[in-house]
């Protein structure tokens, strides 16, 4: 019995010790592989920065598609029992730069709408359709010719508006020139102090064209998998601080299979114009009893949004 024990002992450190020998010596070859990997994958990289150096047009696209869809019958527990409701989202962040030796032309759209809606079945007349509740419209187009790699004289267009409702009212036209500063590949950030800023609206109460400032910081990358774009745009009146307003806007792209992924985008933004605009035109709601608003008296808070959901990128 004793020897039949000893015999299975050893038997099972037998088996334990080739396991443990295959187990370190896959290891082994992972790390070799990985190595390997490794090494290809850093040649690629300065490939790739060769490429990205070489003249001509970079174009690409992603954004964020985000929503959602419910339907309720007679669930009682809830204020409005029998009801559809659903909201959907969609950005776009696109670009198509040129690169030369003696220029660059870089353009830029940025694209940000949803809507919303909530149908009552038992209430005839409420609205039963997508209505828009976010809509941001923002193109641009900046021409630099290089006095060094670093710094270009430049001329920048770029225009500002709604796209879904109230188009052009208000809308924003900056055109300006001045300098441009790429430090590094795929940003850049201009300073235009001669610029003039036109606003179209029908409310001349609360818009007003100006002359000023324009300052732009963008940088716009893809790493592998993420995509992602920044743009801070600011118009510095010399006219009056009230015409004066920035915006700020991010988009990011995961990708997890072929075009699809995660995304999310979001973006502030301060203009005393539309909030004195928005002042009276609540003013004018309620009957105009009070104080009318004034740039001296309007609270102008930071303007905000953000969307998350699927994503794609081309």
């Amino acid at each position: 019995m004793t020897k039949k024990l000893l015999l299975l002992l050893m038997l099972f450190m037998a088996i334990f010790t080739v396991n443990a020998q295959t187990k370190e010596e896959l290891k082994a070859q992972k790390a070799e592989k990985q190595a390997e990997a490794d090494k290809l994958q850093a040649e690629a990289n300065a490939i790739q920065k060769k490429i990205d150096a070489l003249p001509g047009w970079r174009i690409g696209a992603f954004g964020t598609i985000g929503g959602s869809i419910s339907n309720f019958d007679k669930w009682y527990s809830q204020g409005t029992p029998s009801n559809s409701s659903g909201n959907i989202g969609v950005t776009v962040n696109a670009y198509a730069n040129l690169k030369q030796e003696k220029f660059f032309w870089n353009n830029a759209l940025n694209l940000n709408l949803a809507w919303v809606k909530m149908d009552d079945k038992n209430d005839p007349n409420d609205d039963s359709n997508f209505n828009p509740t976010t809509d941001v419209f923002n193109i641009s187009s900046l021409y630099g010719r290089r006095l060094s790699k670093k710094f270009a004289i430049s001329t920048l267009g770029e225009y500002r508006t709604t796209f879904l409702n109230n188009f052009n009212d208000p809308g924003y036209l900056d055109l300006g020139v001045g300098a441009t500063w790429t430090p590094v590949e795929n940003l850049f950030v201009v300073i235009h102090p001669a610029n003039y800023n036109f606003v179209f609206a029908k409310n001349d109460t609360s818009f007003d064209s100006s002359f000023g400032c324009k300052i732009v910081a963008d940088y716009t990358r893809k790493i592998g998998a993420v995509s992602f774009k920044s743009n801070f745009s600011t118009f510095q009146s010399y006219k009056s601080s009230n015409l004066s307003n920035w915006t700020w806007t991010n988009g990011f792209s995961y990708k997890l299979w072929k075009m699809i992924g995660v995304g999310f985008d979001f973006g502030l933004r301060s203009n005393k114009q539309e909030t004195l605009n928005y002042a009276l035109a609540q003013y004018d709601l309620l009957g105009g009893t009070g104080p009318v608003p004034n740039f001296d008296s309007i609270d102008n808070k930071l303007q905000t949004y953000w969307t998350l959901g699927l994503s794609y990128s081309f």
